[in-house]
Parts: structure tokens; C-alpha cells; sequence
């Protein structure tokens, strides 16, 4: 049970650090804690000005990097394996690591685009409400 909370805990912890940038705003403004113009200015922080990735979009990126990576490492301290054989202790570590990076990236690129879709179908309107563009 452990290993199963464990990965999961990791995993949608290194996914949510990554994409924070975009799901900040948007649970803040489903909230209306935010407003449209604000949730668009926080979120742009982390972006150049053409839209890429900026140096704040990559530094969440490498930090939930390092989440899974303390992740994988703690579960290696803790896993009290049944299994005798040294071969399938590792093999079971190799599994275990690859299951929450798949995890993580899975988690991190539907969130992406979750994001982008509830931005663009609702903050931006806002935005545009609140600044009066036509």
C-alpha cells in the first residue's frame, strides 16, 4: 500500500511543481481570488515575451525534476522488498522509477493543456472584459 501512495504522492507532486506556473492562476481564478488580467500577468512571469519557455517556466520544471529524483530515492531507503533475489530488488527500483517519470510527464502535459484550454475558453474573455478590448 505504501508503494502505491508513495508513487502516486510523487508523482502528481513533481507534475504539479512543474506546471504551478498555469495551474495557479487557474484554480485561483476558478476561486475568484484572481482576476482574468492578474491570472494572465502571473502566468506570463514564467514565459519569454514570444510565448516560449522563459528561465521561471524551466526552474519549475528542474524542480519537480528533482521531486521525482528525492522520490525515487526515498522509496529505495524504505522498500522492504519480499523478493530475496538482489536481481529483482533492482529491477523493481528501475520499475518503480520509470512508472513515476511516466506518471509525472503524463500528469504534467494534461495539465498543460488543461490550462491552456481553460485560459483561452475562460481567463482570457475576462481578461478582455476587464481591460475593455473589443
Amino acid at each position: 500500500m505504501w508503494k502505491t501512495y508513495h508513487l502516486i504522492k510523487v508523482s502528481l507532486s513533481a507534475a504539479l511543481a512543474g506546471i504551478i506556473c498555469c495551474i495557479g492562476p487557474v484554480v485561483l481564478f476558478q476561486f475568484g481570488l484572481m482576476s482574468g488580467v492578474y491570472a494572465i500577468s502571473f502566468a506570463d512571469f514564467f514565459y519569454a515575451e514570444d510565448g516560449s519557455i522563459g528561465a521561471g517556466a524551466i526552474i519549475l520544471r528542474v524542480i519537480g525534476l528533482f521531486i521525482v529524483i528525492i522520490g525515487v530515492i526515498s522509496y529505495n531507503k524504505k522498500e522492504d522488498c519480499s523478493v530475496n533475489s538482489e536481481k529483482q530488488k533492482k529491477i523493481n527500483k528501475i520499475l518503480f522509477a520509470a512508472i513515476v517519470l511516466v506518471i509525472s510527464i503524463s500528469l504534467f502535459f494534461t495539465l498543460d493543456e488543461f490550462s491552456s484550454i481553460y485560459f483561452d475558453k475562460y481567463i482570457v474573455p475576462q481578461q478582455q472584459i476587464e481591460l475593455n478590448i473589443k
